[in-house]
């Protein structure tokens, strides 16, 4: 399975705006926000904003880096088989 993502900027009413839309094979599974300074030792950091199919936990994640999501973004995409 391939991932890409796509750069955008979400109208998140806050000041993250950067996201990163990820796509499976084609299909749109994740919307990935930066965290502002705003959220203190988090900043820099990914948030799933939103997640879709499999890629929907009741508690949406924070990763420490893009390479970090991709792997459990992967993971939950494997379980879901």
């Amino acid at each position: 399975m391939i991932l890409n993502l796509q750069s955008a900027q979400v109208a998140t009413r806050s000041d993250d705006a950067e996201s990163q839309l990820v796509f499976a094979d084609g299909f749109l599974v994740a919307v990935l926000v930066r965290l502002s300074e705003q959220h203190g030792a988090d900043a820099g950091k990914w948030f799933l904003e939103a997640g879709f199919g499999p890629i929907d936990p009741i508690n949406p994640p924070v990763f420490a880096n893009l390479a970090v999501a991709q792997v459990w973004i992967l993971q939950q995409l494997a379980n879901d088989d």
